[in-house]
């Protein structure tokens, strides 16, 4: 592949990146983002198989305080190990603007941010999220 696709392919891994963050609490355009065979695993730990579970997810989230975290990734790399397929590394930074209450209630205050890997696949119409994992970056 030549230089031009190569920049082409980028932009529009960056644009599935920067959709997925502006996306966030808006379940059906951040849901299209994803194959319907996606795995993701948030900073908590918690894993969820498939996009159906992925909405019911989002949807409970949503409606609990954690719809007052909200993160913004930063892209630190891309990298296509296949064709077809994007290895994105990110740092993922988490605003964490549920009550103190709630936070220390439930035991569940959250990193200030997470090392987070998508990898992407090209569909025919798009890119899309097959998995995202985040590992959290322990404050030192």
């Amino acid at each position: 592949m030549n230089r031009q696709s190569d920049e082409d392919r980028i932009a529009a891994i960056r644009q599935v990146v920067a959709d997925a963050e502006k996306y966030q609490n808006d379940p059906e355009p951040f849901l299209a983002l994803h194959t319907a065979e996606t795995i993701i695993v948030n900073i908590a730990g918690r894993r969820v198989l498939g996009r159906d579970a992925l909405r019911a997810a989002m949807t409970a989230a949503l409606a609990s305080p954690l719809a007052q975290v909200r993160t913004r990734q930063e892209i630190v790399d891309v990298r296509f190990p296949a064709p077809g397929v994007a290895l994105v590394s990110c740092t993922k930074h988490v605003s964490d603007d549920r009550d103190a209450v709630v936070k220390d209630a439930s035991g569940a205050g959250l990193p200030k941010s997470g090392s987070l890997t998508y990898i992407l696949v090209e569909e025919a119409d798009a890119w899309r999220i097959a998995l995202a994992q985040t590992t959290p970056i322990m404050a030192s």
